[in-house]
């Protein structure tokens, strides 16, 4: 029977660099003089780490918080595809806990990173409205595929560059994404026309708004219509983030400064 240090010794074979997923200062100390590159993925460097990619949800999937942590070193070059990397992170309280063997594949690169990482609305509020669009994708609106376009951030510019197509139902109200019941609201309403708009905190300001940016200069694949037409132009016109469920593919793209950034299916997700 194979020693433990011998199993051991195999799992960190031939490895290429080493991730540490939010460490103390003490545990990062221990592995400061590793013979492999190290980096510390977690939502500020307060310990001044060389390399350090930002983790702006703690993501309770471990695979999820994995996965974005590799695709953001992948945006920032510190690996590649068919690198190696052991991904130390935390499935109980405290220092990171599990170890766990990931070779980086190009298609990690799905531009979750860039949704989360770069947007100007707080990175909780994306991921309620990205959810929504998501379980929508789904399960659609009493089994039929439907369309939903959400604008996050950048509120009050995106006001002002658009005009109401009917009653705002969330006028008077202080309602935020991310309630259970406020999205079971955004669902009802996302079969009507109009863009959701909601603000950097979650706020709803409006739904049914008519997007008027122009839409010249924004390049948006073939097939696609008007509502990623408009998602796209207000993204290039304001620091908002767009989130757009297709009705005739049923895919969900995000668009940030006029293009697409990310494109999933649901059903895959």
């Amino acid at each position: 029977m194979a020693a433990l240090s011998e199993l051991l010794g195999d799992l960190v074979a031939d490895v290429d660099g080493l991730f540490l997923f939010t460490p103390s200062h003490s545990h990062y100390e221990r592995f400061a003089e590793a013979d492999v590159p190290t980096v510390v993925i977690a939502p500020e460097n307060t310990l001044d780490a060389e390399t350090f990619v930002e983790l702006p949800l703690q993501f309770q999937n471990v695979k999820d918080r994995i996965r974005f942590g590799v695709e953001g070193a992948m945006e920032q070059s510190i690996v590649e595809a068919g690198d190696t990397i052991l991904c130390n992170v935390g499935i109980f309280d405290g220092d990171p806990d599990s170890v766990v063997k990931v070779r980086v594949e190009e298609n990690m690169r799905s531009g979750i990173y860039d949704l989360f990482a770069n947007s100007r609305a707080d990175p909780g509020v994306i991921r309620d409205v990205f959810e929504v669009a998501i379980e929508l994708g789904k399960k659609g609106q009493k089994g039929e595929p439907v369309g939903a376009l959400f604008i996050v951030g950048d509120a009050g510019k995106v006001m002002n560059k658009s005009r109401p197509l009917s009653y705002n139902p969330f006028e008077k109200s202080h309602v935020y994404v991310g309630d259970p019941i406020v999205n079971v609201m955004l669902k009802e309403f996302s079969r009507l026309d109009g863009a959701f708009v909601i603000s950097d905190s979650g706020k709803i300001v409006s739904a049914y708004r008519y997007l008027e940016p122009s839409a010249e200069g924004v390049d948006i694949p073939k097939g696609l219509g008007a509502r990623h037409m408009a998602g796209g132009a207000i993204t290039r016109d304001t620091n908002a983030t767009a989130i757009v469920l297709s009705e005739s593919d049923g895919l969900v793209r995000a668009f940030k400064g006029g293009k697409i950034i990310l494109e999933i299916d649901p059903e895959a997700y």
